[in-house]
């Protein structure tokens, strides 16, 4: 169903009879039967709101005329008005307001559950690239250049010591920046 046409079908329902819907039997004149077998007076069915008739099957042309006898008299009703009657009740105007207002609280909590996805994905991608990053920077490796002894007079042994612009030339070279120069 389209935006429209729940918006028009809103528009329905709020201009219909509002108040509570109802089906009850009404007795009606036409006949049914064929040959000897035709009778006429069945029960019949109709919508009402308060006293009000909404809607009366008798002249349906799918009547589907179901008949009893009880000890007394011959009884006979419309089954297919009478499942008709309890559905139109049943589907009236607070009824079909009342589901659009659900349909439409589902539609925006799925669309916000999408956007939530949508955020996700994005996260997701982002994670992955820099967890990639990350692998490639620990990948890196400094080759340091060879260190040289250091006699230093206030000194009992020998010190090993690099050059420090050799080392940073060896750290620049790997992609990694120096502060403090």
């Amino acid at each position: 169903m389209t935006a429209l046409n729940k918006q028009a079908l809103r528009q329905l329902a709020e201009k219909a009879t509002h108040g509570e819907w109802w089906s009850d039997v009404v007795e009606t004149d036409g006949e049914y039967g064929d040959g000897e077998d035709r009778a006429s007076g069945y029960h019949s069915y109709a919508v009402y709101v308060g006293n009000e008739s909404l809607l009366d099957m008798t002249n349906s042309t799918a009547a589907c005329i179901h008949e009893e006898w009880d000890h007394d008299y011959h009884m006979a009703w419309d089954e297919t008005g009478k499942r008709n009657a309890e559905f139109i009740a049943a589907a009236n105007p607070a009824t079909v307001l009342e589901l659009l207002d659900e349909l439409e609280a589902a539609e925006k909590r799925i669309a916000e559950h999408n956007f939530e996805n949508r955020l996700l994905a994005n996260a997701d991608r982002d994670i992955k690239a820099l967890r990639q990053r990350i692998a490639e920077l620990e990948a890196r490796t400094v080759t340091l250049p060879p260190t040289f002894w250091y006699e230093h007079d206030d000194l009992s042994s020998d010190i090993p010591v690099l050059d420090k612009r050799l080392v940073k030339k060896a750290i620049r070279a790997a992609g990694i920046g120096v502060k403090g120069e």
